[in-house]
């Protein structure tokens, strides 16, 4: 049995076939995650379910404890993450209810600690491939089989918010060949390369952005509306994907952190070690 955190909005651990569902209080040396994690059985598997913004959707994007998040997965055990996030699309053929599965970011953010380093302890992880190659294939065919409309490979570009975009940076980024635009995933993605947590995203398109002359500029109800409708189908993605769930750890992610440090060690402060125990202590 595979253990799953999966980072999305506050329903999607509501679940027909979800059994064994309790709430779990995790308390994190980076203060405390989005919410309570929702923690179930699924086709054979553990699900930790994360609500990314709260119940409620109360965090904004700068706001999300990402470290708090991938920290208290690590510690309950996932060995896989599976993002679902709502995004803007930045091409013609990516339309409001396709699926996207992500293999590369770009990061226009600003505000947020990305990384469990710093404060005495310096690391540095290899992020070329920053997505599990594997768990992006698994969720392909899981989107497919879900009936969606899905896009294999694409750039997300991660922007800062909580304002869309301007049609001048909407075109930038088409113009760099970006598929998508969101505002979460980046952070995620580092956090989970530095925990050795196999990361993939699901991305759910819900507007064009501002660039697409044909259509209104992004609005909130315009993006709530496709929204609801993408919660089913991302539901049964999630379901279909631990049907098929890998035997066998990502090697793009396994050992990532093993010679990430560089810091001496009787130089690293206690409380650092303490902090990190989680994510590092297998390699002191």
């Amino acid at each position: 049995m595979s253990t799953v955190g999966v980072i999305g909005g506050s329903g999607l651990y509501e679940i027909d076939s979800l059994e064994n569902v309790e709430e779990i209080r995790v308390e994190t040396p980076f203060g405390d995650p989005s919410d309570a994690i929702i923690s179930g059985q699924l086709n054979g598997h553990r699900m930790l379910f994360v609500p990314r913004h709260g119940r409620g959707h109360v965090h904004t994007p700068s706001e999300v404890p990402y470290r708090a998040n991938i920290w208290a997965l690590k510690s309950l055990g996932a060995e896989w993450c599976i993002s679902l996030s709502a995004v803007g699309s930045l091409r013609g053929d990516i339309h409001p209810g396709h699926t996207v599965i992500i293999d590369q970011f770009i990061d226009r953010t600003k505000d947020r600690p990305s990384t469990f380093f710093g404060d005495g302890i310096v690391g540095h992880v290899a992020f070329g491939d920053p997505i599990s190659p594997k768990l992006a294939s698994t969720l392909a065919q899981a989107s497919r089989a879900a009936g969606a409309t899905t896009h294999v490979g694409g750039t997300y570009v991660c922007m800062e918010g909580p304002a869309f975009s301007t049609r001048a940076e909407s075109e930038l980024y088409r113009h760099w060949g970006a598929s998508v635009i969101g505002m979460t995933n980046l952070p995620e993605a580092k956090l989970a390369r530095e925990a050795e947590i196999a990361y993939a995203t699901v991305a759910l398109a819900t507007d064009f952005d501002c660039w697409h002359r044909g259509h209104d500029n992004v609005s909130v109800d315009a993006v709530i509306a496709t929204l609801t409708k993408n919660v089913v189908m991302a539901k049964q993605i999630i379901v279909e994907a631990t049907k098929r769930i890998p035997e066998t750890p990502d090697p793009v992610v396994e050992g990532a952190a093993k010679y990430a440090v560089m810091t001496a060690a009787d130089r690293i402060p206690q409380d650092r070690r303490d902090a990190l125990q989680v994510i590092l202590g297998k390699y002191w």
